[in-house]
């Protein structure tokens, strides 16, 4: 195993801030996966299961049975790791610019494919190293000017070249959950059973730039650009690992090893592979998650938990305003599975409070939470 250090953009004089990467196995040219956690510094489930995850793989690497170059990046964001007010932590938004840490990752798709378009050649494999190749050179000649411009450069640079990139976050209280684009369906479907995921969103585009789809839309331009001529590209999927109170040693150890199986279905690492489990629920489009907007402000008393499959019209929560003892039901107006509720017990008037997983595409433009 060797660490990496990588020094961000200092914000002001005297301050450092560095992100750590653990590589493990054969180098990158034998394949590559990338695992990172906490880009929502406040979501801190997918730490716990990295933590767990070096200890596996430092052993897997000491027997030699690590077939591809795996790198772990369990603490993605100390920027927002600190970021705590009044004993709060802010971890999904920059204090400084405002803007969603995982959002605005860079768009490269337009010069690498300038600067690779005369060199491809009729070998998709030779094209694909090609590619890549190009994209960590552009990637090294952006210069980033704020330390979140720093951040997301070094994360982008680290996953680039990567068969396959899982960026795990969580929700604040969830099922297990997936994103990924429709294409890469059949790859993501063992690891969906192997987590026991009970929701998998599918989308082309969800909007905002986010991590994985600045890969995911990368890769999507480019085959419509030099289309029959890239080998497939391998895949980036968000994994959702439950709740922000899900910080717990034997939720991580059951994820850690759905992964370490995933990796062994792979190839990734040598050894027996494990039964697959059956899959939970179908996979849904994203355009068909409904978000349960309160129009009343009150306290949130649900009706309904994670998991729960609800009909149209069934009541989600009911909002009480305890000065004029008003109750006002809220209602899914499609019907699906609860998958996510919000920490919060008192909304503000147009607050969403959770959100349903529909089988029916309806919704159009920005998909993703702010």
């Amino acid at each position: 195993m060797q660490i990496e250090r990588h020094e961000l953009l200092a914000a002001v004089p005297g301050m450092s801030r560095q992100i750590y990467s653990f590589h493990y196995g054969p180098p990158a040219s034998c394949g590559k996966i990338y695992i990172q956690s906490s880009l929502h510094a406040d979501e801190l489930p997918g730490m716990l299961v990295l933590w767990h995850l070096k200890q596996r793989l430092a052993a897997l690497e000491a027997s030699g049975v690590l077939r591809r170059h795996i790198v772990l990046v369990p603490v993605a964001n100390p920027l927002g790791l600190e970021q705590v007010l009044m004993d709060v932590p802010q971890g999904r938004f920059d204090n400084e610019s405002r803007e969603n840490f995982n959002r605005f990752f860079l768009d490269l798709s337009q010069q690498v494919g300038d600067e690779v378009g005369a060199k491809l050649t009729d070998d998709p494999v030779r094209n694909l190293h090609l590619i890549r190749a190009s994209l960590k050179a552009v990637l090294a000649r952006q210069v980033p000017t704020t330390q979140l411009q720093s951040l997301r450069l070094t994360l982008q640079t680290l996953a680039c070249d990567a068969d396959m990139v899982l960026d795990l976050h969580c929700d604040f209280e969830a099922v297990q959950h997936l994103y990924l684009a429709p294409d890469f369906w059949p790859q993501v479907e063992p690891l969906a059973r192997y987590l026991g995921a009970e929701a998998c969103f599918m989308a082309h585009e969800a909007g905002g730039q986010s991590f994985d789809e600045c890969f995911t839309l990368f890769w999507r331009q480019m085959q419509a650009r030099f289309a029959g001529r890239i080998q497939p590209p391998g895949f980036a999927v968000t994994v959702e690992l439950r709740g922000v109170a899900d910080v717990d040693h034997g939720l991580a150890r059951r994820d850690s090893q759905a992964l370490i199986d995933y990796l062994t279905y792979i190839g990734a690492i040598e050894g027996l592979v494990p039964q697959l489990p059956p899959l939970l629920n179908p996979p849904t489009p994203l355009a068909g998650v409904e978000p349960i907007v309160s129009l009343a402000p009150g306290l949130i008393v649900f009706c309904a938990r994670v998991g729960d499959a609800l009909q149209e019209g069934q009541r989600v929560a009911e909002i009480i305003d305890p000065i004029t003892d008003r109750s006002t039901p809220v209602v899914c107006a499609h019907g699906g599975m609860l998958y996510v509720r919000s920490l919060r017990r008192m909304a503000t008037a147009g607050m969403t409070i959770a959100h349903v997983a529909g089988v029916r595409a309806y919704r159009q433009g920005d998909l993703l939470s702010p």
